[in-house]
């Protein structure tokens, strides 16, 4: 039977190296928590707060957070694989280097967040907030990033082959040195005005 924690405010606690499985978290707080090289699987978050929580070197398998806020986590070597974070909110945390294998990061609020070099293939990023992100040298092979917000996003020499920009606005997208597929270059030129045509 999965745990069930609701309305609690955790703070300074110290779950560096341990494994949490299966346990759903509702309307609760994290402050100062230290969960580096912990290893959560199968866990969920709903409407929680994070706030200076430590992940680094954690290993998040198949965990949920939605509608939650974490502000200067820090996620230094962190492996997200399968998780989902639909609606989370990120602010001023540490987020490079970080591994995320898979999942689905729809809605998610990135915005101004540093992910330099980041390895997102794969990676649903349906109408994320990426706007000010910088995301250069990022592998972005295959995403879902339709209707995702780019204004003012650095993507140089990221990696966009393959990816959906459908309802992207590309227009103000520094994309020097990408690479991207033929269609999103024909995205691209129509974007800035060009007539594509034979």
């Amino acid at each position: 039977m999965t745990d069930l924690v609701q309305d609690r405010t955790f703070s300074g606690a110290d779950w560096a190296l341990e494994e949490v499985v299966g346990v759903r978290y509702e309307d609760c707080a994290f402050h100062d928590v230290d969960w580096s090289e912990a290893r959560l699987v199968g866990c969920v978050f709903t409407n929680c707060t994070f706030g200076n929580v430590r992940f680094n070197a954690a290993v998040l398998d198949s965990v949920a957070i939605m509608q939650s806020t974490a502000r200067r986590c820090s996620f230094f070597d962190a492996t997200l694989t399968g998780c989902k974070l639909t609606g989370t909110q990120f602010i001023d945390c540490g987020l490079r280097p970080i591994r995320v294998e898979g999942g689905d990061w729809g809605f998610v609020n990135l915005r101004g967040q540093n992910l330099t070099g980041a390895g997102l293939s794969g990676l649903r990023l349906r109408e994320a907030d990426l706007m000010g992100a910088d995301l250069t040298r990022a592998d972005l092979r295959g995403c879902d990033l339709s209707n995702a917000r780019l204004t003012d996003a650095v993507l140089k020499g990221a990696d966009l082959r393959g990816a959906d920009l459908d309802g992207v606005q590309l227009r103000g997208v520094d994309l020097t040195g990408a690479k991207i597929d033929i269609a999103q270059a024909v995205q691209f030129a129509a974007a800035y005005g060009a007539v594509v045509g034979e």
